[in-house]
């Protein structure tokens, strides 16, 4: 079941693969999360200190928030990955030229999970013509729906 998409990745980027990974998060992001308070439109994963961050996502506390806890909505957020997919990602973003995005958040068995896509960035003419394609598909989708 899905929380939230980060459409723009799809606009901006070319998504060449697609990984699952765990959020190290706290209670009151979690109750933020389930409450649909999360935005994904300008993150992204980097790799720094021996692990993967999300850096971007911005989570809005709620207002019944604990007096105790400060909450910070852009925090970067640490992702949990098998230790042969870091290798993997590692030489795709240091030697290939790829990025990581965060392209949607998710429940899993009850957990939220990430999905991060390895992704090229696309030229202005690239996304010009995907939004052309994806025009033309509506156009046969209604005349096929008409029509039929």
């Amino acid at each position: 079941m899905s929380i939230t998409d980060n459409r723009k990745a799809f606009h901006d980027y070319f998504i060449e693969e697609r990984f699952e990974a765990g959020l190290v998060l706290e209670g009151w992001e979690v109750k933020s999360i389930r409450a649909g308070r999360i935005q994904l439109k300008e993150s992204y994963v980097n790799w720094k200190n021996g692990a993967f961050w999300l850096i971007g996502c911005h989570i809005t506390p709620l207002t019944s928030a604990s007096t105790h806890v400060h909450p910070d909505p852009t925090r970067p957020r640490k992702l949990l990955l098998n230790q042969s997919e870091i290798n993997k990602l590692i030489g795709k973003v240091e030697r290939a030229g790829y990025t990581l995005v965060a392209l949607n958040l998710h429940y899993t068995k009850g957990r939220i999970k990430s999905d991060i896509g390895l992704a090229k960035g696309k030229k202005q003419h690239d996304k010009r013509d995907s939004t052309k394609e994806r025009e033309l598909d509506r156009e046969k989708q209604r005349y096929l729906r008409d029509r039929g």
